[in-house]
C-alpha cells in the first residue's frame, strides 16, 4: 500500500467512523481489465436501447396496450433503473483500482438496488396472476384486469419495495464503520457492507432473515401457485396445439423467471468458501447486469406482436 492509499485511508475516518469506502477492484492486467470495461459497456448500452425499445413500442403501439405489455414496460423501467445504478460506477471500478464513494453514496445505491429487485419480485409476481386470469379465467380477465387495476398494483409493488428496502438500508446507516473501509465488491451489497462493520450486526441479520419472506421466498411461492393453477388449466385442454398456443403466452414471464431467481440463487445461496476472489466478484455481474441486458431480447424474440412492430416500423 502506497502513501497515497494510506492517507485516503487515514483521511475517510472521522471519529472512528468510515465517511468513504474504496472498492478494491479486480487487480488483473491492464488488457484484462480493458476488456471487460468494454463487454460491460456493451451490455449497459445495450441494456437502456432495448429496455427503451420496449418502453416506447408498449406506449405508442395500441396493439400493445393490454395489461401484459403494460407490466413488461415497467419491468423495463426497473432494469434500467437497477443497471444504472450499478453499471457506471461499475466501469469506474474496472479501470481504477481503490475507486473511493462516500458512505451516503453508497447507502444510496444500495437503497437504489433493493428496491428496484425488491420491485422486481413483486411484478413478476403480479405478472404470474395476470397469466394465470388469462389462462385459467378467460372470460373474467377483461373485467377484472382493468388499467385501473394495473396501476394500482404497479403502484403497490414500487411502494411497498421502496418502503421493504428502506428497513435495511436504515439499519446500515446506524452501523459503525471503523477501519478497514476497502469493499471487495463491485458495487455496494449488503453482505460485504455487514463484514466491515464493527458494530454487533447479529439482531441485524436476523432482521434481515425475516425479511427474505416477504421479498423472496412468499413472491416466489406465490408465482409456484399461479403456475400450478395454469399447468392443470392447460391439461385439461384436449388439442396439443391448443396446450401449446395458450403456454406460449406465459414462456417468456417463465424464462424471466428462472433467470432472475436462478441468478440469485448462484449469486447468495452458492457457498462462497473455496470460490476465486474473480468467481465472487463476476457473480454479481449475472443480475445486476446481464438479467437486465436479456430480458428485453426474451420478451421481443419470443413475442409475435412486439416483433411484428419492430418490422413495420423498420
Amino acid at each position: 500500500m502506497d502513501y497515497h492509499q494510506r492517507s485516503l485511508i487515514n483521511r475517510t475516518t472521522h471519529k472512528g467512523n468510515a465517511t468513504t469506502f474504496f472498492f478494491l477492484g479486480f487487480n488483473s492486467d491492464a488488457v484484462y481489465n480493458l476488456l471487460l470495461f468494454t463487454l460491460v459497456l456493451i451490455i449497459y448500452i445495450g441494456t437502456i436501447c432495448g429496455n427503451s425499445l420496449i418502453i416506447m413500442l408498449v406506449y405508442y403501439s395500441k396493439t400493445l396496450h393490454s395489461p401484459m405489455y403494460f407490466f413488461i414496460s415497467q419491468l423495463s423501467i426497473s432494469d434500467i433503473m437497477l443497471t444504472t445504478g450499478i453499471s457506471p460506477n461499475m466501469l469506474n471500478i474496472v479501470l481504477h483500482e481503490r475507486t473511493p464513494i462516500s458512505f451516503s453514496s453508497c447507502i444510496t445505491q444500495y437503497y437504489v438496488f433493493g428496491s428496484t429487485e425488491t420491485f422486481e419480485c413483486y411484478l413478476l409476481t403480479v405478472m404470474s396472476y395476470d397469466r394465470y386470469l388469462a389462462i385459467c379465467s378467460p372470460l373474467h380477465y377483461a373485467s377484472i384486469m382493468k388499467q385501473s387495476l394495473c396501476i394500482k398494483l404497479v403502484l403497490a409493488s414500487w411502494l411497498l419495495s421502496c418502503s421493504v428496502a428502506f428497513i435495511p438500508t436504515l439499519g446500515l446507516s446506524q452501523l459503525e464503520f471503523c477501519g478497514p473501509n476497502a469493499i471487495d465488491y463491485l458495487y455496494c451489497d449488503l453482505n460485504p457492507l455487514v463484514e466491515l462493520s464493527c458494530s454487533d450486526t447479529s439482531r441485524f441479520q436476523i432482521e434481515e432473515t425475516l425479511l427474505c419472506f416477504p421479498v423472496l421466498i412468499l413472491p416466489f411461492l406465490l408465482i409456484v401457485v399461479s403456475y400450478t393453477y395454469i399447468v392443470l388449466t392447460l391439461i385439461k385442454i384436449p388439442s396439443f396445439s391448443g396446450r401449446l398456443k395458450s403456454f406460449s403466452t406465459c414462456s417468456s414471464h417463465l424464462t424471466v423467471v428462472f433467470i432472475f431467481y436462478g441468478t440469485l440463487i448462484a449469486a447468495y445461496m452458492i457457498p462462497k468458501e473455496g470460490q476465486s476472489r474473480m468467481l465472487k466478484n463476476i457473480m454479481p455481474l449475472l443480475y445486476t447486469v446481464f438479467t437486465p441486458f436479456v430480458n428485453p431480447f426474451i420478451y421481443s424474440l419470443r413475442n409475435k406482436d412486439i416483433k411484428n412492430i419492430v418490422k413495420k416500423y423498420m
